[in-house]
């Protein structure tokens, strides 16, 4: 593909996920895309040939691109009390200001959590945040801030698993303290020696 035709097609994915945003999976049309993408039919199907399916997949994609990178620099980052501190800001920031609605939630939804692209990309995205986050604990390891003795992998998924405990309650609820909690005492609990 060339470097147009890649433009073209991350124009199109970046379109279709503003659409998720503002309408919901449900109301957002392929009509919807090409419209607000200036993208002709034949184009949309050049670029994704099995239709909605695929453009979702990769919209998938591109929103757990953007979980990740909207924690940056804070979360590759972990070396530092304070580095975590702003880690977790960062992640409360991110929620709030994404409120109620959460496109990546609504196209696996669409998709269907138990298809292999969706499973894909949920898990993928899970493997290299808990990665990040394990590096963080064991660069504090390093440090002696972080007893030796605990388990990285461990204790970064449990963190993580607390994250995502927490946003599915703010995304029921409209409040955010269930996923400050979960951050605050996670990371707290890494702080005992």
């Amino acid at each position: 593909m060339t470097q147009k035709g890649l433009a073209t097609r991350q124009r199109i994915v970046e379109g279709a996920a503003a659409e998720i945003r503002e309408r919901g999976v449900a109301e957002t049309t392929l009509d919807h895309v090409r419209a607000r993408t200036g993208t002709s039919k034949s184009q949309l199907f050049h670029y994704f040939p099995d239709g909605k399916e695929q453009l979702l997949l990769e919209v998938a994609r591109h929103e757990a691109d953007r979980v990740l990178s909207d924690q940056q620099p804070q979360l590759g980052d972990l070396t530092s009390w304070p580095a975590w501190q702003a880690w977790r800001d960062r992640v409360v920031d991110r929620y709030l200001r994404q409120g109620m609605d959460c496109p990546l939630s609504g196209v696996i939804a669409q998709l269907g959590r138990s298809t292999p692209g969706a499973q894909a990309v949920v898990s993928e995205l899970m493997r290299q945040w808990q990665g990040e986050i394990a590096a963080g604990i064991r660069h504090m390891q390093g440090l002696g801030e972080i007893v030796p003795a605990l388990d990285a992998d461990r204790s970064a998924a449990a963190l993580l698993a607390g994250i995502q405990g927490g946003v599915m309650v703010m995304l029921a609820t409209g409040r955010i303290g269930h996923l400050e909690a979960a951050l605050d005492v996670g990371i707290e609990g890494l702080r005992r020696r």
